[in-house]
C-alpha cells in the first residue's frame, strides 16, 4: 500500500507544470493532456468575432459565452477563458477530463454556423528513467530502460550523441527498451522516453565488460580468434591483433627513445654554447705585444779613483736613462720585436 502511495505521490510530482499545447480549431482534433498538469487549447481565433459559443462534452455544456461576455464555465475554478485570443486553459487535469469535446458557434439568429469536435486524451507522464545494464558470458552487454507510471512509452538510444548502428548492437533495436551491446562498445549510452505529453531521458557512461579480442597461434600450433575475458587470458602468451602486419612498441621503449634524443639535443646545446663562449673571450683578450719601443741609453762604467785594477769588483756602474715609446698599434703583429740597443763604453 506504501509502495502504491508513493508511485501515486511522485507521478504528482513529476506531473505537476507539464502543460501541453493543442490546437483544436480544426475538425477532429487530437490533443493529449498530462494526469495532474495543464493543457492549452486553442478553440476559436477571437471571440469578439462570434456572436455566441459552446464548448460541451457529450453530456455537459462546459462553456458558454457571447463575444467577449463569459455566460457560465462550469470548471471555473481550474481553467480560465481567453476571449481575445479564444485559448481554453485547463489546470489539474483528470481522467475524467478525458473525452471527446465539441465547439458550436452561433450567428445573430441562432443558427449554428460550424460545428467542430476534437479529442481530449489523458496520459501518465513520464517520471525518472532508470537504465540497468548487465555483462553477459562472451562480454556483450545487456541494457534495459523503464520509466515507472508512463503510459504508452516510446524508447530512444544514441551513443555518444548519434544512433545506434548495426555495428553496435548485437541485439535489439533502437525503438525497444532492451538492448544488446557488442563486446567492443563504449561510450556515453542515452535512453530517451517519451509518450505523447513529455519525454524524460537517462545517459551512462558505459565500457567494456573486461574482454578483449585475441588472434594468435599457441606454442603447440592451435589458432585462436576470440573475446575472452583479459584478466584470467591464459590462451595465448603474447597476444595480437587481427592484423598482423600492425606492430606496437613498448611504451617504456618509446620512453627511452625519446629521452635519448632530448640529452642528444642538449649535449648539442653545451657544445655550440662553449664554443661561443670562447670565441667571445678570445676576442676580448688583449694582445700581447704592445708594440713598444725599447730604448737604450748608454752605460759608462768608471773606475774610481785611489783604487788599484785589481779592485775592479768594486767598480761602480752608471745608468743613465732608459725611455719608452709606444708605437701606434697595428692590426697586424711584426714577426718580430724590433731592438735598438745604445753604445756601452767602458771608462778607464
Amino acid at each position: 500500500m506504501k509502495a502504491v502511495v508513493g508511485l501515486l505521490v511522485m507521478l504528482l510530482g513529476v506531473s505537476h507544470g507539464v502543460e501541453t499545447n493543442c490546437d483544436g480549431r480544426q475538425n477532429g482534433a487530437q490533443c493529449y493532456g498530462a494526469l495532474g498538469g495543464t493543457v492549452v487549447l486553442q478553440l476559436m481565433n477571437k471571440a469578439s468575432e462570434i456572436h455566441r459559443y459552446q464548448w460541451s462534452n457529450k453530456t455537459t455544456l462546459i462553456l458558454d459565452g457571447r463575444r467577449n461576455i463569459i455566460v457560465s464555465n462550469l470548471i471555473e475554478n481550474r481553467s480560465f477563458f481567453t476571449p481575445s485570443d479564444g485559448t481554453f486553459r485547463i489546470n489539474k487535469l483528470s481522467r475524467t477530463d478525458d473525452g471527446e469535446y465539441t465547439l458550436k458557434t452561433f450567428d445573430s439568429e441562432g443558427t449554428v454556423s460550424k460545428d467542430r469536435a476534437l479529442q481530449l486524451t489523458i496520459q501518465a507522464p513520464v517520471s525518472s528513467v532508470l537504465l540497468v545494464s548487465e555483462c553477459l558470458s562472451q562480454g556483450e552487454m545487456k541494457v534495459s530502460c523503464s520509466s515507472e507510471g508512463a503510459e504508452s512509452p516510446q524508447y530512444s538510444w544514441t551513443l555518444d550523441d548519434h544512433t545506434l548502428t548495426d555495428s553496435e548492437l548485437l541485439s535489439g533495436n533502437t525503438e525497444t527498451n532492451s538492448i544488446t551491446l557488442k563486446q567492443h562498445v563504449k561510450g556515453k549510452l542515452v535512453c530517451s522516453v517519451r509518450n505523447n505529453v513529455n519525454s524524460v531521458f537517462k545517459e551512462e557512461q558505459i565500457s567494456n565488460c573486461g574482454f578483449k579480442f585475441i588472434n594468435c597461434t599457441t606454442p603447440n600450433g592451435t589458432h585462436i580468434s576470440q573475446w575472452v575475458f583479459a584478466a584470467n587470458n591464459t590462451l595465448c602468451i603474447e597476444p595480437t591483433t587481427a592484423s598482423p602486419t600492425t606492430t606496437e612498441t613498448s611504451p617504456a621503449v618509446t620512453g627511452l627513445t625519446i629521452m635519448g634524443c632530448v640529452l642528444a639535443a642538449l649535449v648539442l646545446l653545451l657544445m655550440v654554447g662553449v664554443a661561443v663562449v670562447c670565441s667571445q673571450k678570445k676576442k676580448n683578450e688583449p694582445k700581447e705585444d704592445d708594440d713598444q719601443e725599447l730604448t737604450y741609453a748608454d752605460v759608462k762604467i768608471m773606475q774610481r779613483p785611489g783604487r788599484q785594477v785589481q779592485q775592479r769588483a768594486g767598480t761602480e756602474v752608471e745608468y743613465g736613462e732608459v725611455m719608452f715609446s709606444e708605437r701606434p698599434r697595428q692590426s697586424v703583429r711584426p714577426a718580430e720585436d724590433e731592438c735598438v740597443y745604445a753604445k756601452v763604453r767602458k771608462g778607464q
